[in-house]
């Protein structure tokens, strides 16, 4: 769609899966790519990819229909595991043997071996497509029948997820080093060291492209927000207010230095004073609300951060309102 083809926008952000994306700000984000497509030249278009296999219905369905069409044995063995693929969630079925992203794996060695008689059916751009699919569905695979535990560093959830969306940025830039890719994501994900325990989504890709991945924090002062209190699904999303950041807070120092909106190049703060270059080696608390927050005490929601540390530059909002909920 943001390349010129047809569909229904609303429709398609509703389908990303998750209910933070299900917005009329990201509807006007996909419309103005559109739009900007529109006016520039085929070399100059710019794509909305995903790169977070959490929900992977879309791709279940897709896949289901090639198979249908070019193997429809495939598609009858491979039922129930779409079945599983299209509602379950992160965590959300343990098991250690993996059998589920082992018989994922099977399914892309099926299409790959066969992949020139499915090409000469439906073309080669189809079978690329559901080659695709089908290892998105192995990492959402993965991802589900991991243990959802925090503590767990090594094998968890966690770090696999990190570990699969670096891979998918990894996998938009090979073949192409001019190429730019903007990453959009919570904080803890594009920071440059720990997410929930290991290494972040950003951590990885600054190891892997050093100074070319630019890690920009997104920070705001007071207002509002939309998250569900507490981790129970069920439970409404809903308005949420904060006020204004505590003094000892990164928020804080932010809103002291430029009351209003602004960006901080921290690149730049090796030839700023040296109270300035001091006060960003410093541990601050910073705020990290998500899809959810605690029920009770959401407003105190905070992780340590060194501003020079984790993030090469600092976007600030000097007052946050709440996105607004397609209907």
């Amino acid at each position: 769609y943001v390349r010129g083809g047809d569909g229904d926008a609303a429709a398609l952000v509703a389908g990303l899966g998750f209910w933070t994306w299900r917005t009329e700000e990201v509807l006007a984000l996909v419309e103005w790519m559109r739009s900007h497509n529109r006016r520039v030249a085929p070399e100059r278009h710019v794509r909305f990819v995903g790169i977070d296999a959490q929900h992977s219905g879309d791709a279940v369905e897709r896949l289901a229909g090639f198979l249908r069409v070019v193997a429809p044995e495939e598609a009858d063995g491979r039922r129930a595991a779409f079945d599983v693929l299209r509602e379950a969630r992160p965590g959300s079925r343990p098991d250690p043997a993996g059998a589920l992203r082992a018989e994922m794996e099977r399914l892309v060695d099926a299409v790959e071996g066969r992949r020139a008689e499915f090409a000469e059916r439906v073309g080669e751009g189809a079978v690329a497509e559901a080659v695709e699919d089908a290892r998105l569905l192995v990492h959402s695979a993965d991802l589900i029948s991991r243990l959802f535990d925090p503590a767990d560093t090594e094998g968890g959830v966690f770090t696999a997820r990190e570990r699969y969306m670096a891979e998918a940025v990894d996998a938009l830039v090979a073949g192409s080093p001019s190429r730019r890719v903007v990453v959009w994501a919570h904080n803890g994900h594009v920071a440059s060291g720990l997410c929930a325990g290991v290494p972040a989504l950003g951590a990885r890709l600054r190891e892997r492209y050093g100074d070319a991945y630019y890690a920009l924090g997104l920070l705001f002062g007071k207002g509002s927000f939309r998250a569900r209190r507490g981790t129970d699904v069920r439970r409404p999303v809903r308005r949420n207010r904060i006020g204004r950041p505590g003094a000892h807070t990164l928020e804080g120092l932010l809103a002291r230095a430029v009351p209003v909106d602004h960006l901080v190049d921290l690149r730049a703060a090796g030839e700023a004073d040296a109270e300035v270059r001091e006060a960003l080696r410093q541990t601050y608390a910073h705020r990290t609300f998500g899809a959810a927050v605690p029920r009770f005490l959401y407003r105190l929601n905070a992780a340590p951060v060194v501003p020079a540390e984790e993030f090469d530059g600092l976007a600030y909002v000097a007052r946050s309102t709440c996105s607004r909920p397609l209907p």
